[in-house]
């Protein structure tokens, strides 16, 4: 059967104290060269921020030109908390996969571990994000769109800093999470040990 589309997957967040989990998914039709359409681009955490922002706005045109598709989708704290980090990233992917691919026939290009529905042919790439500029562009999308996030809910939680650190347990982080405890959006699964260690200097 004849791929009509190539499908990229990444994700971005697993590892932060705070905020949602991002899973990008971007479609282009098959002899797209993304590597000419998309100068530079690559493992999105190897990125300045000005770098990204320019791709990420250049996806958007794109896409509303309909030179591609995208979504990017999220899992939040309490989701996390709840289901566990990988059940909350599959669900992601495999949401974001079925919404891109119909009505057309596709291959799917994913990251590391990351796998699509079995029913979509496919390749996991370890290092994906690096190696192969389709999963670099949803890399980006994903660290994009989950960074804006960051940064608006940081003027609800101040004292955190999240416009800084999104989320990750920075040194500048971990103590505000001593002195002030746990917010909204604090993956509390994530921060046992901190809040342990808060328990015993009080």
């Amino acid at each position: 059967m004849q791929h009509e589309w190539l499908i990229g997957v990444d994700e971005a967040g697993r590892g932060p104290l705070a905020g949602p989990v991002s899973v990008g998914v971007v479609a282009v039709p098959l002899g797209f060269d993304i590597k000419r359409e998309f100068k530079g681009v690559t493992d999105s955490k190897l990125l300045n921020r000005q770098k990204r922002e320019i791709i990420f706005d250049d996806a958007e045109r794109r896409a509303r030109r309909g030179d591609l598709r995208f979504v990017v989708r999220f899992a939040d704290n309490r989701h996390i908390d709840e289901h566990g980090i990988v059940k909350a990233v599959t669900t992601l992917v495999h949401t974001g996969v079925r919404e891109l691919s119909a009505p057309s026939h596709c291959f799917v290009m994913l990251d590391g571990l990351l796998r699509a529905p079995a029913r979509y042919p496919q390749r996991t790439v370890i290092g994906g994000d690096l190696k192969v500029p389709l999963v670099s562009l949803a890399s980006v999308l994903a660290k994009v769109t989950r960074d804006r996030t960051m940064e608006q809910l940081s003027r609800f939680y101040p004292e955190y800093k999240f416009e800084d650190n999104k989320g990750y347990g920075t040194p500048e982080h971990r103590l505000a999470l001593k002195r002030h405890g746990l917010c909204d959006i604090h993956r509390k699964s994530y921060c046992k040990e901190l809040l342990k260690q808060r328990s015993l200097v009080q």
